[in-house]
């Protein structure tokens, strides 16, 4: 089993989510990184705290979906931050977080990750990792936000995951990605570090500090989709997003749509995702 070394992370931690930090946990099994830190007491505004592991059981993705971590097949970590205001736009920190996990992977020569709106990492269009985000609102004001990242390192040959993978025909990991997989504490530090950086960046200066990166990441980009939503069925081409990070679908009559939430499916896949 890989064990993860608080010590050594913390120490290659940049100064803007170093001075920050106000907890951090490295845990060698746990049900859910998420679930941990949504059942603590929320950092103080402008504070991180951090959960860690590389054994995570019952993990979940979006809508209750399973998201399994078993010993040394990748990496779980969740981030909680406490926002003074509620942020505008508040939905497309998902967006933004995704975008930084690539700079953090970028930053160690692991090049050509993919993003699937609205959370999913991909590598040779398969499911690499998924993003989480849940909210709590402050008594006092403010919210805190708990931001999960789920991504698979090594699954080995023959391993089930159990991971929802409706909108691909399979799962990807680092190591069938690439032959420069990072070591562990390595990783784990520059994804805390580009994912803390990259919700300071949020607060003070919205999405549209982070937009301009989307369209050379954006796995859906010209590929035939449907969408289901809640009012609706959509159908056309994936044609970027907007300011506000909703997904725009080009239907070949009129405007784009603007897709908030709904299932999306892709052209040669065997199902949707939520």
């Amino acid at each position: 089993m890989i064990n993860l070394d608080a010590d050594v992370i913390r120490q290659s931690l940049g100064n803007v989510v170093d001075k920050r930090l106000t907890g951090f946990d490295a845990f060698p099994e746990i049900e859910s990184t998420n679930s941990y830190l949504m059942q603590q007491k929320g950092p103080a505004p402008g504070k991180l705290v951090v959960a860690i592991t590389d054994n995570q059981t019952t993990g979940r993705g979006r809508h209750g979906r399973t998201w399994q971590s078993p010993p040394g097949s990748g990496l779980c970590l969740s981030l909680a931050y406490t926002f003074v205001q509620n942020p505008a736009n508040l939905s497309a920190l998902t967006l933004a977080l995704g975008l930084g996990a690539i700079d953090a992977l970028e930053r160690l020569d692991v090049n050509g990750i993919q993003l699937k709106w609205p959370n999913d990492l991909v590598a040779d269009d398969g499911k690499l990792g998924g993003i989480l985000t849940e909210t709590r609102a402050r008594p006092a004001g403010g919210i805190t936000v708990v931001t999960g990242l789920g991504l698979n390192v090594d699954l080995g040959e023959d391993m089930d995951p159990g991971i929802e993978t409706d909108w691909t025909r399979r799962v990807a990991d680092l190591a069938g990605f690439t032959n420069n997989i990072p070591p562990r504490n390595d990783l784990a530090a520059s994804l805390i570090d580009s994912m803390g950086e990259t919700i300071v960046e949020f607060e003070t200066s919205g999405f549209g500090r982070f937009i301009h990166k989307w369209s050379g990441r954006d796995w859906l980009l010209g590929r035939e989709l449907t969408i289901d939503t809640p009012q609706r069925q959509v159908a056309g081409v994936g044609a970027g997003i907007d300011d506000g990070g909703a997904l725009l679908v080009d239907t070949g009559s009129g405007p784009c749509s603007r897709i908030t939430s709904g299932s999306v499916v892709v052209a040669g896949t065997r199902g949707a995702d939520e």
